[in-house]
């Protein structure tokens, strides 16, 4: 069987993706993927660590390209709404068609180590984020709620996005998203304290 280095990684993750619908995700092994790839296995481990990597190879550039972007922002006026820009502005479909993102979601959320796995990688990118405002002069707590909700938001519209079957754009879905926030919180003054009821003899 040819084997060859050009475009291996291309071809690994296409493989992958191949075998992962056709018989599992759990049933498929490196050696497989390697075998559809045409690539020996020392190949395959120069590239990843595991199966499950091929499914997140992306995110650790596309973190620091995001945490970039973030950094040199010129106005974090509205620290929440930079983080939604950041992540709207971004091409996601760069990383494959919505079809292919869109079925890379539905195998990530089916399999509990992949959706940990995840979980992980959407935690890391928050936090970047946080350090990105931090490190713009936002105030430490504004900066966590500003990175961790916008973060969420965006997740929320980015699967409404995948699953849509019109072409409404992801900036518009993220809106949509964001406006829910006032149904939710109306205002942002804290919570009253309740007062202890009063005993009688």
């Amino acid at each position: 069987m040819p084997r060859w280095e050009e475009g291996s990684e291309t071809r690994m993750k296409q493989a992958a993706m191949e075998l992962f619908e056709e018989q599992g995700f759990e049933a498929t092994s490196a050696v497989q993927i390697a075998e559809r790839a045409r690539v020996t296995t020392r190949t395959f481990f120069r590239y990843f660590p595991d199966k499950e990597e091929i499914l997140f190879a992306d995110a650790d550039h596309l973190n620091e390209v995001l945490v970039g972007e973030l950094l040199q922002t010129p106005d974090l006026t509205q620290p929440l709404q930079a983080v939604i820009r950041t992540l709207t502005g971004y091409d996601w479909e760069a990383l494959g068609s919505r079809e292919t993102l869109h079925r890379r979601s539905r195998m990530i959320a089916a399999n509990p180590r992949l959706l940990e796995r995840d979980l992980i990688k959407q935690h890391q990118m928050a936090d970047g984020f946080r350090r990105a405002l931090c490190e713009r002069g936002i105030d430490p707590d504004v900066a966590e709620l500003a990175a961790g909700t916008g973060s969420q938001i965006f997740r929320t519209a980015y699967r409404k996005w995948l699953e849509g079957q019109d072409d409404t754009d992801l900036t518009t879905i993220t809106g949509t998203v964001l406006s829910l926030l006032t149904t939710i919180v109306p205002s942002a003054r804290p919570p009253r304290r309740r007062t202890p009821a009063t005993r009688h003899p």
